[in-house]
């Protein structure tokens, strides 16, 4: 794939960047457990330090700021929705959210002016994702409900990973995290947060690493749980071995739960029963596709 001549960032976009690095290294110090009132003093009046920071960020920008990184990683695809999905009303989602999870969701509610604002470019359309916290005390244990109520509605769910959903085998990934963390803020108030979100098809025949190379624009990855949840209220999407198959980009997987987070959870089909499992993500098979969420619109003032 050949690079096209492209225009260079705005000053916009840069004090954006920066403001986002500058954030992620007061964390990163903030997290950072072995320091001292004296070794901070020492690493202020060192000039290597700043050196040591500066190569870093630009490493970080070479790599993740290449379009055509992982670009043979793609493949034809004439996989779909075979079994007729479409997304379905808010107000529906939220009656099937309730009916499924009485305890945690009996009375949420959602942003109703979200819900009516306008659908942003390659978003299938709007979806409810109850708060994650709701639901476990940790992200896996969350997904783990998740996963046993499919297995409950549809009588069976052969999970692959069975006795791995923890800590030490599946997190979220970074922008995934900071995305609904965002939407949280947005959306205070209310425990189902609305969506605007792709169920698959505009990535397939991706790998998930090129797929999150491409999403640009404030889009990300879903992950385990917001998939899982999505299928609930709409289980039309995923009825067929012959149904595209969904990546979950927006979490990560570790195979040996060794700290080496390598693969990517996806649902599919095993036999004539959904599946759940982890793949690697430089692998492009034209029967998957990272199912994606979309920042809202914002109307201009």
């Amino acid at each position: 794939m050949s690079t096209l001549t492209q225009e260079p960032a705005t000053e916009g976009q840069v004090k954006q960047l920066s403001r986002v690095a500058a954030d992620a290294a007061e964390k990163a110090v903030k997290d950072y457990g072995n320091l001292s009132k004296e070794s901070a003093q020492q690493l202020h009046g060192n000039p290597e330090f700043a050196t040591r920071v500066r190569e870093a960020m630009i490493l970080i920008l070479t790599e993740m700021s290449n379009p055509d990184q992982f670009a043979d990683e793609e493949t034809d695809s004439s996989y779909g929705y075979l079994s007729g999905y479409a997304p379905k009303l808010l107000e529906e989602q939220a009656t099937q959210l309730k009916k499924l999870f009485p305890n945690e969701l009996g009375q949420a509610t959602f942003d109703l002016a979200v819900g009516q604002g306008p659908l942003p470019e390659n978003a299938e359309g709007q979806f409810l994702i109850p708060r994650w916290q709701l639901f476990g005390k940790t992200y896996p244990e969350a997904v783990q409900v998740v996963l046993d109520k499919i297995k409950e509605v549809r009588g069976s769910l052969y999970n692959y990973r069975d006795g791995q959903i923890d800590e030490a085998h599946l997190r979220q990934h970074a922008k995934k995290e900071e995305f609904f963390c965002g939407l949280s803020e947005e959306q205070s108030g209310h425990n189902l947060l609305v969506v605007a979100a792709q169920f698959g098809l505009r990535h397939r025949g991706k790998s998930v690493r090129r797929a999150r190379v491409v999403m640009w624009g404030g889009e990300c990855g879903l992950g385990a749980f917001e998939i899982g949840m999505m299928l609930l209220t709409h289980p039309e999407r995923l009825m067929n071995y012959d149904d595209l198959w969904i990546d979950c980009a927006g979490d990560e997987f570790s195979p040996d739960g060794d700290g080496d987070f390598s693969v990517s959870p996806y649902f599919g089909f095993v036999g004539v029963q959904v599946g759940f499992g982890a793949r690697v993500v430089d692998g492009a098979h034209d029967y998957y596709g990272s199912a994606s969420v979309f920042p809202p619109v914002v109307s201009p003032q």
